[in-house]
């Protein structure tokens, strides 16, 4: 497919704004949009139950799409949990890690990551554990590994890190910070949010304990996934209901599943099949995807960037480069408030966001937090038109 055709599978493309704001929340294609109105017209607000063939049919919805997201996560299903956010699937990890550990203990942050990656693990500090922060350097805020190896120690039990920051954009290093790590005895967690729609992730490559991600960000519904290393998920006493045995991974998935929206993330999917090329969803065809992925947005990223570097009156935050970037720049005007910003894009039909983001940690180092920047996202279809329509409204 070309861009044009890209393009024509995102209804919300033809209203004619340039929509610069997929870091928040990726748009659906016509067929998950599909998926989800088909599902609910023949089944309703069904459940899964085995006494009957709708219910079965559940149960396999469920089942596909486990499958689907391991082969996304180049995983095995029986490692995947499913929810309604990463957000929330963090916080019941860290429920089981709070019966695990106490004083004496010692967690480690990130200094760029998101909250969803930093408030449930600062929970921990409830029942005695410490926690550090591993700051990033400034101007470039990028990590560094010597940086971290002045704060492990054999009381670190966990680190926390973001394969890429939702607000600055800036790209870490996964497999360097996990074989540190693991050398140094502790546990890897990587929210995968911000990197998964522009290099989609490898779990066997990267070599964490624990990979979370959301599927909104990757032109699916609103849902979170979370992997867990089978090595470590026979050993973690999650608060389970009573009749699920200990380290089914189904543990971590309260409720009821959104079943709707299990089906619009496998339309997704196959959406994403046909991008890399191939007719049957697998592995290849996901990573033939992502590579297709790169090479669309390289170019609007690079010039979105290089861009505003040269508009006057304009800062950019982060590396100056698009090397070790992803997807996103966040940006201030000179004289005018973020949020300013951003409104006065939008009556031009240019929608990027303004605000902190979550990403509390990184904009406090900079100075910038709570009123934060305003930060222009790319996705595989937008357009380098989108791009210059915010460089003139800028």
């Amino acid at each position: 497919m070309n861009l044009e055709a890209i393009r024509a599978q995102f209804p919300p493309l033809a209203s004619g704004r340039a929509y610069l704001d997929n870091a928040a929340g990726g748009l659906l294609p016509t067929r998950a949009i599909t998926a989800i109105t088909d599902h609910l017209t023949r089944f309703g607000a069904t459940n899964a139950m085995p006494g009957h063939l709708p219910g079965r049919e559940m149960l396999a919805l469920k089942g596909r799409a486990r499958e689907a997201t391991a082969l996304f996560l180049n995983a095995q299903a029986e490692d995947v949990a499913l929810g309604p956010s990463a957000t929330a699937l963090a916080f019941r990890l860290a429920a089981a890690f709070a019966r695990l550990w106490g004083p004496g203990d010692e967690v480690i942050l990130s200094g760029l990551d998101h909250e969803a990656n930093a408030s449930p693990w600062r929970e921990l500090e409830r029942v005695g554990v410490t926690v550090k922060v591993w700051h990033a350097r400034q101007p470039d805020m990028r990590l560094h590994t010597e940086d971290l190896a002045a704060l492990l120690s054999p009381r670190t039990r966990l680190v926390a890190i973001t394969a890429a920051s939702n607000v600055l954009g800036v790209a870490v290093d996964i497999p360097a910070v996990t074989s540190q790590v693991r050398a140094a005895g502790a546990w890897t967690v990587v929210d995968a949010v911000h990197a998964a729609p522009h290099a989609f992730p490898d779990v066997q490559a990267w070599g964490a304990d624990f990979v979370m991600f959301s599927p909104y960000k990757v032109w699916g519904p609103h849902l979170g996934a979370l992997w867990v290393a089978p090595e470590r998920r026979a050993g973690l006493p999650w608060p389970r209901l009573s009749f699920v045995p200990e380290g089914d991974i189904t543990g971590l998935e309260y409720g009821t599943p959104q079943f709707e929206l299990l089906a619009g993330w496998l339309g997704t999917l196959d959406y994403l099949r046909e991008l890399g090329g191939h007719d049957t969803l697998t592995r290849a065809a996901l990573e033939a995807a992502s590579a297709r992925i790169a090479a669309l947005e390289t170019p609007v990223a690079g010039r979105l960037l290089a861009g505003l570097r040269e508009a006057p009156g304009v800062t950019v935050y982060g590396p100056p480069t698009m090397e070790g970037r992803m997807g996103a720049v966040a940006f201030r005007v000179l004289g005018e408030a973020p949020e300013a910003t951003a409104a006065r894009l939008s009556a031009q039909g240019v929608d990027a966001a303004a605000g902190h983001f979550y990403a509390v940690q990184p904009l406090k180092d900079l100075g910038l937090y709570p009123e934060g920047v305003v930060r222009a996202s790319v996705a595989h279809y937008t357009s380098l038109e989108d791009v210059e329509r915010l460089l003139t409204g800028i």
